[in-house]
């Protein structure tokens, strides 16, 4: 099938690629002309892992193309994909809409044919709706249906998730439009992966409501973990015991210093929002938010406990920038708001990761990068790792204290053992763990 891709971001430039290394013919579309001249030159603008080579090799096959010009990738589509930002907007927290709508209006003026508009971005309930009204405003000819998709990509799995789904979700109002959407995803019907066809707005929430449930399960353990550190528990244990359930699970139960990226915070705030203009506030959802907002910053208090409770000139080396591994993704990294509460508290920042120092250096002011961990350790203070690379999971302590000008670490990841630290000479502090480890 002939499928256009609206914007080559994060959602749709693996959808993109995975759609072409199904035997579709994609045309993934931006504004952006240096973006699109990147991609045609075989460079991705992002790090995601196996999708250099899955682009790569579709492109050279002539299934994925890269193009600004909408209009011709429009009129010869079977199917429209808006995958557009949906940023927060300030002020109220409510999904950006603007991109979404202002595409839905260049692709009404493209139409040719029955075509299936797809909402691939996260969009509030109702979102669908009010595309289908403009186009239909702007085109009263114009032969479509409009459904949604919404995406359930992991950064730094997205190709497996994508090829290898838990679920595929659709939204449609349109008996046409189904059989288009069953279509493209016939290829993945050989997995067995579970289709579900549902109306259009329910399709919507479903997708903030299982990132709104998700990042329920993150603040849920992370409270739990600061119950531990008081009564002398051990939130690892605390989280094995409850996923061992089946009817709990142990995904998403590993305390940390609070969710960020792309999706679970934009998410929380948006369908907080829209459960208020709905007047069905979501309660739990709210306190979600606002407690990991809280979190990332009181994460800091760990480092000024373990440095004896001043940081007023001490270096902190800090590990790990991005949100989570096997992304540069920075957007809404704990270690923003970790970093900055330490430099209020007076600290100097040293920081390294091993793929997102490019897209932090903009967003820290005063930070110096490192080479690696072990130049990031030199002469620090106080060691904290923040993102859990697989590259920080066997570091030499040994060598790493021998650098340090005091063996202090703290372990927002719990990726090392409190007694491993000890018996190297370190005083530890963990997330969750009895503060005995010093």
């Amino acid at each position: 099938m002939r499928l256009a891709m609206i914007g080559s971001g994060y959602v749709g430039l693996v959808s993109g690629a995975c759609f072409a290394d199904f035997g579709h013919d994609v045309v993934c579309i931006d504004k952006d002309e240096s973006k699109i001249a990147r991609l045609e030159r075989g460079e991705i603008p992002i790090y995601e892992p196996g999708l250099d080579e899955l682009v790569t090799r579709n492109a050279r096959e002539g299934r994925l193309s890269f193009s600004t010009d909408l209009a011709s990738g429009v009129a010869g589509a079977e199917a429209v994909f808006i995958a557009v930002g949906t940023p927060s907007r300030r002020g109220d927290g409510q999904a950006d809409l603007s991109y979404v709508y202002a595409a839905a209006e260049e692709i009404a003026a493209a139409l040719s044919g029955f075509t299936v508009i797809v909402n691939k971005s996260t969009v509030p309930v109702g979102t669908g709706d009010e595309v289908e009204r403009i186009i239909r405003n702007a085109r009263p000819d114009a032969d479509f249906a409009v459904a949604s998709n919404p995406e359930f990509l992991r950064e730094g799995a997205a190709i497996t998730d994508f090829k290898r789904p838990d679920r595929i979700v659709v939204g449609v109002e349109d008996e046409r439009a189904r059989n288009v959407m069953s279509e493209i995803y016939r290829p993945l019907f050989l997995n067995a992966a579970p289709i579900l066809f549902t109306g259009r707005r329910t399709a919507e929430l479903t997708k903030y409501a299982a990132n709104a449930f998700l990042a329920t399960k993150i603040t849920f353990i992370n409270e739990m973990a600061d119950l531990c550190e008081a009564v002398g528990a051990d939130v690892q244990e605390v989280a094995k015991g409850i996923g061992l359930d089946n009817r709990i699970g142990s995904k998403f139960l590993h305390a940390g210093p609070g969710y960020g990226g792309s999706c679970f915070p934009k998410d929380t705030r948006a369908l907080v929002e829209t459960a208020r203009q709905y007047d069905a506030p979501s309660r739990i959802v709210e306190a979600v938010v606002t407690i990991n907002e809280e979190r990332k910053s009181a994460m800091a208090r760990k480092v000024l406990r373990i440095c004896g409770g001043s940081l007023e000139g001490k270096t902190v080396a800090v590990l790990g920038l991005t949100f989570k591994p096997n992304t540069d993704d920075m957007r809404e990294a704990p270690s923003l708001a970790l970093i900055a509460e330490l430099q209020r508290l007076g600290a100097k920042i040293r920081a390294f990761d091993p793929v997102g120092m490019e897209q932090a250096a903009p967003l820290l002011e005063g930070v110096a990068f490192a080479k690696d961990p072990y130049e990031c350790a030199t002469d620090a203070d106080a060691l904290v790792i923040v993102t859990e690379w697989n590259a920080f999971r066997a570091l030499d302590l040994s060598r790493l204290g021998g650098l340090m000008k005091e063996r202090a670490l703290v372990d927002l990841r719990n990726i090392y053992r409190p007694e491993e630290a000890l018996r190297h000479g370190f005083r530890y502090e963990g997330v969750g763990r009895s503060r005995t480890a010093s």
